[in-house]
């Protein structure tokens, strides 16, 4: 029953995952996303920015999204990331993906929400200790 439960409130994965052009998919109009593509403050983000080369910019974002707790890389190619973060307590599923774009020094992010409508400001919270652990890499 548990797992059945925490395979309902994980939700299915959006077919609006990945790339769409040559950017992430916008976010939908509900407050439960945000994206560094998005043009209005509600959903709005800053990308993380970065020196050198975009290799190594790309292996500290995989190390620190992978130690973000209850995440899960599902796949990382071609500059473009998707990992599954669960939350803690009833296993709700955030996808958040990752895009790089070498040539302006920055890697572009979006998370959001399977289900429901609001996230309580997890996403962005998510984005903004993300961007913590990747300043923190480069520093080390």
């Amino acid at each position: 029953m548990a797992a059945r439960l925490r395979s309902l409130l994980a939700g299915k994965p959006p077919a609006s995952l990945g790339l769409h052009g040559d950017a992430l998919g916008p976010c939908p109009s509900t407050p439960n996303c945000v994206s560094s593509r998005a043009g209005d403050a509600r959903h709005a983000v800053t990308p993380l920015a970065f020196d050198g080369p975009g290799d190594d910019a790309w292996r500290r974002l995989v190390a620190a999204v992978g130690a973000t707790p209850g995440a899960r890389i599902v796949g990382s190619n071609g500059g473009y990331l998707h990992a599954e973060c669960s939350s803690a307590t009833l296993g709700f599923v955030d996808d958040l993906e990752a895009q790089l774009d070498e040539k302006a020094g920055l890697i572009h992010l979006r998370s959001a929400s399977r289900l429901g409508r609001y996230d309580f400001g997890a996403n962005r919270a998510r984005i903004e200790a993300l961007r913590r652990d990747f300043a923190a890499a480069a520093m080390a």
